[in-house]
């Protein structure tokens, strides 16, 4: 009777793990989802926010030009054009990145870091470990308690 007992709480403990692995994959699912919608509406809030800032660097630009362009011919002075060529090249950013195919560039860049150069992402004294993490808040939980 009691090896009847023993196999029967044998299997409801192997079972009882096997719910537990199952439900830490699914909460470890359910955090990558969410990282990743983050990321992704993060990534949505700078291209929206760049293609709002074109709009005022445009305008500028636009009157700064024509500002300049009048300027230079009234005063026949074709140094007052100048200034014209590095906001192009401003603008021409700003164009690429609220529109164009910088994202994927600078995509295409990290995704090629991250194989060749691996080395570079490194962080000063390695990954933080559990027990780095407790010495801190040990420590931090100290100082708080002498206060």
């Amino acid at each position: 009777m009691g090896f009847f007992m023993s196999k029967s709480m044998d299997q409801s403990l192997k079972k009882q793990q096997e719910f537990m692995v199952l439900n830490s994959r699914l909460q470890l699912e359910r955090q990558i989802q969410m990282q990743n919608q983050m990321r992704e509406r993060q990534m949505a809030m700078q291209i929206a926010w760049s293609r709002e800032f074109l709009n005022y660097y445009g305008a500028f630009f636009g009157l700064a030009t024509l500002g300049l362009t009048a300027g230079a011919l009234k005063r026949r002075r074709p140094g007052l054009f100048i200034p014209v060529v590095p906001l192009s090249f401003i603008l021409a950013y700003q164009i690429d990145l609220a529109y164009g195919t910088l994202m994927q560039r600078v995509k295409g860049e990290a995704e090629g870091i991250m194989v060749a150069e691996h080395e570079r992402l490194d962080l000063p004294h390695g990954a933080p470990t559990f027990e780095s993490i407790e010495k801190a808040r040990r420590t931090q939980a100290h100082l708080l308690m002498e206060k």
